[in-house]
């Protein structure tokens, strides 16, 4: 009689941590994305800015906004710094992961911005 009442304390302290640990917020991530330009831009480098605002918008509506940096007004950015940006660069950070989508973009925003945007959202969903 007394193993099965220890059996049952047992098994009741265990649901009562279990239900405590999935009451526990998990502390999220957020996902950042930024676009690094210089002043003067082509068209090129302004449909790259467009399309990933738009991607941004159609999938994640506000929870994640693009950041644009013109890198040559803000030069100590330690954003800028921290990942060595030296021209048109576009990122995807979240915590200390990050995908530069940069080269992509230039191929793909204005030849064909549904294949930059799909690249967005999987880049973030894999984060």
């Amino acid at each position: 009689m007394k193993t099965i009442r220890i059996f049952a304390a047992i098994i009741l302290l265990l649901t009562g941590f279990s239900e405590m640990d999935a009451q526990t917020p998990q502390k999220t991530v957020p996902v950042k994305v930024y676009y690094f330009h210089s002043t003067h831009r082509c068209e090129t480098c302004m449909a790259v800015e467009e399309v990933t605002k738009e991607a941004l918008k159609q999938y994640f509506g506000d929870q994640i906004v693009l950041k644009s940096i013109n890198s040559e007004e803000d030069k100590d950015n330690p954003i800028i710094k921290k990942f060595q940006v030296s021209g048109q660069t576009l990122l995807v950070l979240k915590g200390d992961k990050s995908e530069d989508l940069t080269n992509f973009a230039f191929m793909n925003a204005r030849t064909n911005p549904d294949k930059l945007k799909a690249k967005i959202k999987e880049t973030i969903d894999k984060m």
